[in-house]
């Protein structure tokens, strides 16, 4: 089943039926729908397609492997091929229109010493003919982003660079069309935007009974999925008790130094860097606040990466003690709602970006969260969210409710807004999941249904 990316897959398909030379760049993390995306276009590839898969190996093993691909796919008896050279010359050759696709490509990149692969394949696109269409595919981010830098070998050679994302909470709501406005937020704030795991979910069964069957158990296919291979590439490297404490609410630096010993800066500085290239986790913060290093944290950028360091990583011996359903009563179930809502406001931010690129909104400079400090009323917090528009903010409030909000509480909101002395605000809004039971000229009001519409929300460019 092919869900979204309709934009990506028309850029993808007029580089390959373009009659110029052709090497496309396509990176992003696991699951995200890289290679269904690229097997849709091959499918309208008028000529041979040659879909390889490089491993870990060295290159003369891979060079095995592709030159099997490439007789298996032309209906050739077995060739060797010596060198990516040879595959290219003799390709190049052939009366049919070839595109050949080296999905993880980073294998093979890293066979050889570094910028050797690379070295061979910038002589290889420098001279291709047009006849030949390559796709360069990758999954480890930060592997593949060293291909965009000025001095890696293949820097500048692409005709097109495409970074491939997990679908946003709307994107990820076209697998269960016909749910719930509560179904696809939950499905989204907990699950994430993976093609993959939304694909995995069962839409006939509980939020609930998802987590006890595919998250829980070790034998899960989300708990596989996560351990190996969400974290395989991190724990290589990494500290993976930064997530474990970003995780459980420690997301200041100086609450990760501190749960992490504090003796070693520098590591941590590096660290963190490194997981943002390799968009394991976000630094964030208020729009208001961007160079006040005390109002910057982190966030695990997946969320059911975040649940799983929520509830499950270092309880793993508890869950079997317990059982799934157990566990889930006794240390998911109370919770969970909160988890959500704090995700609903993420989904909130999502809509207000894409309304802006789709053109319903204008005149917006800017959106996200706003930090106030309030002397005169020893105060400070934080607003959900807020649209910069050049004359002040309009502040809007986000509430994850199971029942329409009621006027008392958004009067008791509004009070709370005018309270603040040091912001300038235009207009007060409200999103809530289920509605309102009145209506208002006053507020802004945005309910669940709204930031789902399809025939606003879709055409975002």
């Amino acid at each position: 089943m092919f869900i979204g990316r309709e934009k990506e897959l028309d850029e993808l398909l007029e580089q390959i039926e373009s009659n110029e030379k052709t090497a496309v760049l396509i990176y992003g993390r696991r699951r995200v729908g890289k290679s269904t995306m690229i097997a849709k276009a091959a499918e309208k590839f008028k000529g041979v397609v040659i879909d390889h898969m490089c491993v870990e190996s060295t290159f003369d093993g891979n060079m095995s492997m592709l030159s099997r691909s490439v007789c298996s796919s032309l209906s050739l008896p077995d060739i060797r091929f010596p060198s990516l050279k040879d595959v290219f010359d003799f390709l190049e050759k052939q009366s049919n229109r070839i595109l050949l696709i080296l999905d993880e490509y980073q294998y093979l990149r890293n066979s050889l010493k570094k910028n050797e692969v690379d070295s061979y394949m910038q002589a290889i696109i420098d001279r291709i003919g047009s006849n030949v269409k390559v796709i360069l595919c990758g999954s480890y981010v930060a592997v593949m982003r060293e291909l965009l830098e000025e001095e890696d070998p293949l820097f500048g050679r692409f005709t097109k660079v495409m970074h491939i994302e997990e679908f946003d909470y709307y994107d990820a709501s076209r697998f269960a069309p016909n749910e719930s406005i509560r179904r696809k937020i939950e499905n989204y704030a907990i699950f994430g935007g993976s093609p993959y795991v939304q694909s995995c979910l069962d839409q006939s069964a509980s939020v609930k009974e998802n987590i006890i069957r595919l998250i829980l158990p070790d034998t899960g296919i989300l708990r596989i999925y996560i351990e190996n291979i969400m974290l395989k590439e991190i724990q290589k490297t990494y500290d993976v008790r930064i997530f474990e404490a970003i995780g459980n609410g420690r997301k200041k630096y100086s609450e990760l130094s501190a749960y992490l010993g504090g003796d070693n800066n520098g590591l941590l500085d590096k660290q963190l860097k490194n997981l943002i290239n390799m968009e394991a986790i976000d630094k964030v913060f208020p729009i208001n606040r961007q160079n006040d290093k005390r109002k910057q944290f982190y966030e695990i950028r997946d969320n059911l990466m975040r649940f799983y360091f929520c509830y499950i990583f270092g309880n793993q011996s508890l869950i079997s003690k317990l059982g799934a359903d157990k566990f889930y009563s006794n240390v998911i179930e109370e919770s969970v709602n909160e988890f959500i809502s704090r995700r609903f406001e993420d989904i909130v931010i999502q809509y207000f970006k894409r309304a802006v690129r789709c053109g319903k909104l204008t005149d917006v400079f800017d959106f996200g969260s706003y930090w106030y400090d309030d002397p005169a009323n020893k105060t400070n917090g934080q607003f959900d969210c807020v649209l910069k528009r050049a004359d002040g903010y309009d502040v809007f409030e986000c509430k994850y409710y199971n029942r329409p909000m009621k006027l008392s509480e958004c009067q008791k909101e509004e009070k709370q807004v005018k309270s603040v002395s040091d912001i300038k605000w235009n207009s007060i809004g409200f999103v809530c999941s289920a509605g309102f039971d009145f209506r208002s000229d006053e507020y802004a009001l945005i309910d669940g249904n709204e930031i789902y519409l399809s025939e606003v929300l879709q055409s975002e460019q």
